[in-house]
């Protein structure tokens, strides 16, 4: 087991996938969407009810919230979204297969990746903290890059749940006033905040570089 540091030393940096160890969401859903001539006004009007208010409290009835846990697997979120789709713009979905394509638009983020290996070469913990929809991952490299990797359905936990934040930091052996989390969604770092880490909202790698390397006291760069 790991032994935690003394309470307030950063020593561990944990950091989301899509949107930080790739390019941005928008640019990825926007191609996935003109590829698979998807209506992105329709789709993005739907996953907003799916996310809104009206499902917050109750994951089970909540499509992507029971797919990012596991409790729903993808060919039947896949079944939903079609049925959804189809009865909000009256065009037929083309559903079969909808999650592996969306995904497949994930492009590389070299600099945030290269960012963490640099972390981790200078004696940082490192973890991946990641939503997923079910779907894989290209874990290439990941042995070299991360100390823990936590993918929300094999986990049954979901960001913003405290609990997967305190999982990941058990993972590492550390307490949630060590880390420092990097996600490009607010709700995420609000949450993170919430536990007692400090965290940054990714906006992009230059400006998360300088932020890590004044929070570490280190040259990442």
């Amino acid at each position: 087991m790991n032994i935690p540091s003394p309470r307030g030393t950063l020593n561990a940096l944990i950091v989301d996938w899509g949107g930080v160890l790739t390019g941005p969401l928008a640019t990825t859903i926007e191609a996935w969407a003109e590829q698979d001539r998807v209506d992105l006004e329709a789709y993005f009007s739907l996953i907003d009810h799916w996310l809104g208010s009206a499902y917050a409290q109750v994951s089970r009835l909540n499509p992507i919230h029971a797919l990012e846990t596991g409790q729903l697997a993808v060919p039947d979120f896949e079944a939903k979204l079609k049925h959804a789709m189809e009865e909000r713009t009256g065009h037929h979905f083309d559903s079969e297969g909808v999650v592996a394509r969306m995904f497949s638009m994930f492009e590389h983020a070299p600099d945030m990746n290269g960012l963490v290996y640099r972390a981790r070469a200078a004696g940082l913990r490192t973890a991946l903290l990641s939503n997923s929809w079910g779907n894989d991952y290209p874990r290439d490299g990941w042995d070299e890059m991360f100390d823990a990797a936590v993918i929300s359905h094999e986990v049954g936990m979901r960001k913003p749940d405290p609990a997967i934040y305190l999982h990941t930091c058990e993972m590492l052996g550390v307490m949630p006033s060590q880390c420092v989390f990097v996600d490009d969604l607010k709700v995420n770092v609000d949450a993170a905040v919430d536990l007692g880490m400090v965290a940054v909202l990714h906006r992009g790698y230059d400006d998360t570089l300088m932020q890590l390397q004044a929070l570490f006291g280190l040259d990442l760069a």
